[in-house]
């Protein structure tokens, strides 16, 4: 039964025009206005304790509006990326809401909402087999994050879809009560592959989320359009290095990684409300440790 605070939290975002809402804060930050966006930059870095001396540029009059501040480049010291041998690092900064293996083609969802990796990739159902009994792992940004997304492993971008839906928030409240949130809101399904095989990164938009980009196709929403929408890059050779800045949030927002069964096993053991930053270790392939070993032995055969 549902909590009153979370009933507060929740309930009347079924009534509010979200993707009306979402429209006017997209608009309200791009105002170049110096004196409204200088005070809005002040407010919410005060608000949610934004830490701007890990910022390129530091000074906030630099930035022409609130959403180049929100989406502002870092410092490359502040977010080292991780060097591991066939790791993954986190693509973006946030908390680890939920790690977990895929059940066939059910994702639990909080504990008692389950959706299907069909209805979260948009209807593919060829695609989503390829996820079956994989693994899975969902990462919440909230408003005082690091809003770039970057390559969590080396890959080559096949393919993006966008699927239309709604805009519910992704806050911890509304993942416990709505019913296949991500499988809901709307969405960029970008796949990728690598020398392990395939693997998924899902941008899920909220309220107030003013906008998803990406670096190959610039600004996807708004306008949001009630069409799917595909792009097909097989042939176009787009090979990103992990650690890649690849597309932008604005606002707080999650990203979802999906890959097949065995590829990535410890995608799907991630202690849960585990913060972690853009680039930091995440994950490492399976007998990763021996591959390299193996290597290295035939190496030194090769020598003598």
């Amino acid at each position: 039964m549902i909590n009153f605070t979370d009933f507060i939290k929740v309930v009347p975002q079924y009534f509010i025009p979200k993707h009306l809402l979402s429209s006017g804060v997209h608009w309200f930050m791009q105002v170049e206005t110096p004196w409204i966006k200088n005070n809005t930059i002040k407010l919410l870095t005060k608000l949610y304790s934004i830490n701007l001396s890990e910022a390129v540029n530091e000074d906030i009059n630099h930035y022409r509006h609130f959403n180049d501040f929100f989406t502002r480049a870092l410092k490359p010291e502040a977010r080292p990326i991780d060097a591991t041998d066939n790791a993954w690092a986190s693509p973006v900064d946030g908390i680890i809401s939920q790690s977990t293996h895929i059940d066939g083609n059910q994702i639990i969802q909080a504990k008692c909402h389950p959706y299907t990796v069909e209805a979260l990739v948009g209807g593919d159902i060829n695609y989503a087999k390829t996820f079956e009994n994989g693994d899975a792992a969902v990462i919440y940004l909230s408003p005082k994050d690091y809003h770039r997304i970057h390559m969590p492993t080396e890959g080559k971008l096949l393919s993006m879809t966008y699927i239309p839906g709604d805009l519910f928030a992704v806050n911890p409240a509304t993942v416990r009560n709505v019913d296949g949130l991500f499988a809901r809101n709307e969405r960029l399904v970008i796949r990728f592959e690598n020398a392990h095989g395939p693997f998924c990164l899902i941008m899920v938009g909220a309220i107030f989320v003013g906008s998803m980009q990406t670096v190959w196709e610039g600004k996807i929403t708004p306008e949001y359009s009630p069409m799917l929408k595909h792009w097909d890059y097989h042939d176009a050779n787009l090979i990103f290095n992990k650690g890649d800045e690849i597309g932008r949030f604005n606002m707080g927002s999650t990203v979802v990684l999906l890959t097949p069964e065995s590829q990535l096993p410890e995608l799907g053991q991630l202690k849960n409300e585990t913060p972690i930053k853009m680039g930091e270790y995440l994950v490492r392939y399976p007998n990763s440790e021996q591959t390299n070993l193996n290597t290295q032995e035939n190496s030194e055969k090769e020598t003598f």
